[in-house]
């Protein structure tokens, strides 16, 4: 076991598992001998949630005596997870017959339902790294593994915010631009755009840049990735917002590995305390990790039935593999475009079961002159309202407003006639 000259304890009772970011462990090796159901169903819980997905787990059942026997003759892994209720000699006696085996840097975690200080002391002379009280939740003990490795004194992890659009032109790609560009005035915050629509992207024109380096030299080039390329590589829109641009060429064909931007994140995480991801409307195993591993999700659609369709399928998604974090944020764009019929914006949030973050009306001549300037919305109209929906938009993501439900009104014939084939 490591020596440690101070234990860390995590009490349910005090740790507020909703709001606090925790950072990905990274990839380690970790078996957990547990004792009963209860807890052996949270660890396994524990290893779909997206900031374990690097973690090698196995999970066992038999507690402390079980890992005695596992580590007899065989190698111990990063992390050993023990769920020990018996007796506190038993206990201690359990884990002295444990450390002649363990190897050097093992890091064990003890759980327990004894809250005792004299308990926690003769823990902490036996090297034992975390402490947890049962009962607890699952990103309680997702954090304690988090934080076996998190170095003290170290900046805080970036927070990621990834934007998505149901369906192609549908404006994800401005409002993420703006949203990063309000989010670093109102919060004084450094932020990087990354646009990672290598093909297309629109990032460079948005900002009026065209730099002549940018993401693909980061991806392509994964032995040299570091703070110091990414630096070099980031192109200068304010005092407080950078662009990791796309090249938007098409000399080459763009079929990424699934973790091809994994290090690229990792390094953005350590930099900045805010990174926007501009994620195309692609369905892919890499666009899929990437909305999957963000700590925020914003969905962009415009109210008709292919966009409802669509972000109900991939909110059904999220759902299942996010469930251990707050739903995606959901942004009407391009709301009330004459002539063209849509459904009501009421009808299409109660249907979906989320409030919607933002609702922006159709606004051709700001949105046009902004673009085509390359220019933010604030900058062209500062007050404008659809700017200061944007700057709602911001702070709702950094958790500084609350977000409204809209009122419900009657279901127009084709959404209805949609709602009516999915059920049956």
């Amino acid at each position: 076991m490591t020596s440690s000259s101070e234990i860390h304890v995590i009490d349910p009772a005090t740790a507020d598992s909703a709001h606090a970011q925790i950072a990905p462990v990274p990839r380690i090796s970790m078996q957990a001998f547990c004792e009963t159901g209860d807890v052996s169903s949270i660890i396994q819980d524990s290893i779909i949630d997206r900031r374990m997905q690097k973690a090698h787990v196995k999970l066992h059942m038999g507690g402390a005596l079980a890992a005695v026997e596992a580590y007899r003759e065989s190698p111990t892994p990063n992390v050993i997870v023990i769920e020990m209720n018996g007796q506190r000699n038993d206990l201690l006696g359990h884990l002295d017959e444990l450390a002649e085996f363990c190897d050097a840097g093992t890091k064990v975690v003890v759980i327990g339902k004894v809250n005792d200080i004299s308990l926690y002391r003769d823990l902490m002379a036996r090297g034992v790294s975390e402490y947890i009280i049962t009962p607890f939740r699952v990103l309680d003990f997702v954090r304690a593994v988090s934080e076996l490795y998190s170095t003290e004194g170290a900046p805080p992890l970036g927070r990621v915010i990834a934007f998505y659009g149901a369906k192609g032109g549908v404006g994800a790609s401005t409002i993420a631009h703006n949203t990063a560009w309000a989010l670093s005035r109102e919060f004084d915050l450094a932020t990087i755009v990354t646009d990672l629509d290598l093909a297309f992207g629109t990032a460079g024109l948005d900002f009026n840049q065209d730099p002549p380096q940018g993401i693909a030299d980061a991806i392509y080039a994964p032995e040299r990735l570091d703070n110091n390329l990414v630096d070099r590589l980031l192109s200068k829109c304010t005092d407080k917002l950078n662009l990791l641009a796309a090249p938007a060429t098409l000399d080459k064909i763009y079929d990424f590995e699934e973790s091809m931007f994994d290090g690229l994140l990792d390094v953005l995480r350590a930099s900045v305390p805010l990174i926007v991801l501009d994620v195309p409307h692609v369905w892919s195993a890499w666009s899929r990790r990437m909305l999957i591993g963000a700590d925020e999700v914003v969905l962009v659609a415009s109210p008709d039935l292919a966009n409802f369709r669509n972000v109900k399928n991939i909110l059904d998604v999220l759902r299942l593999v996010r469930p251990n974090d707050a739903m995606p944020k959901l942004v009407l764009n391009l709301v009330g475009i004459p002539k063209r019929p849509e459904i009501p914006v009421a009808d299409f949030i109660s249907q979906l079961e989320i409030p919607a973050a933002a609702i922006l009306s159709f606004e051709p001549k700001l949105f046009g002159t902004a673009s085509n300037n390359g220019q933010m919305l604030g900058e062209v109209e500062r007050g404008a309202k659809q700017v200061q929906v944007i700057e709602d938009l911001a702070r709702a993501l950094m958790g500084r407003a609350e977000i409204k439900k809209a009122k419900s009104s009657k279901l127009n014939p084709l959404f209805d006639r949609f709602l009516r084939k999915k059920a049956s």
